[in-house]
């Protein structure tokens, strides 16, 4: 369970939390009014504060230590290692790159942040179908945003992809803005992926099935 206490909204979330207190403090009220102050009002209270705590942790923002290198290649989200394999990249590089991709449940925190540090060289939102995030054409067919960054030791895409659940993508990174490794460039509402495609040259630190944490895990190095 998150600690609320120690943690920060982030501001995606703002207008979705105050709507979702006013439906349902609405709801509560509709129900007391009609069954009073019974076990049929307690059940919808407990489930209305579950579902309130829910959408809650789902913007929770918490304070990440990035290890900042020029050589590291940090984790963009938090979620779950779904895909490693060399693919052939078409939209930017195309050439040969190692894809990694990272699937976040809707319990996972859905701030994403830059892999890399240095310039935004691309960014390209496409419209497009919603396919369940680990379906192997999400990264292809559904919506989704590509972004470029080069950094001093090479050039890294990852690209943000909706999901079944997830209908908005968030993208602040714009062409020729400075990017800070760890810091955030999007958001993505409700489940989803992120892919990363990088150099063949990198090693790769994280195996399939592994945990990581957004701005703090190394997935790869520079070579």
């Amino acid at each position: 369970m998150p600690n609320f206490a120690a943690m920060m909204i982030h501001r995606e979330g703002f207008k979705i939390i105050l709507f979702t207190t006013l439906l349902l403090g609405a709801l509560n009220f509709g129900i007391y009014l009609l069954a009073g102050d019974g076990w049929v009002f307690s059940a919808i209270l407990l489930l209305s504060l579950l579902f309130f705590i829910l959408v809650v942790q789902f913007f929770r923002n918490p304070n990440r230590f990035t290890p900042i290198d020029e050589n590291h290649i940090i984790a963009p989200a938090d979620g779950k290692i779904v895909v490693i394999e060399e693919v052939e990249e078409p939209e930017f590089f195309k050439d040969k790159r190692i894809q990694i991709s990272i699937f976040m449940s809707p319990l996972n925190v859905h701030v994403n942040r830059y892999p890399i540090g240095g310039i935004v060289r691309y960014q390209k939102y496409y419209a497009g179908k919603y396919l369940v995030a680990w379906h192997p054409k999400s990264s292809t067919e559904n919506e989704r945003t590509t972004v470029v960054v080069e950094g001093k030791n090479g050039a890294v895409l990852f690209r943000q992809i909706a999901g079944a659940v997830a209908r908005r993508i968030i993208c602040y990174a714009k062409v020729g803005n400075k990017a800070s490794q760890g810091t955030e460039f999007g958001f993505i509402k409700f489940g989803s992926r992120i892919d990363i495609f990088l150099p063949v040259t990198c090693k790769i630190n994280v195996t399939l099935n592994q945990k990581t944490v957004g701005g703090e895990t190394i997935v790869a190095t520079f070579s």
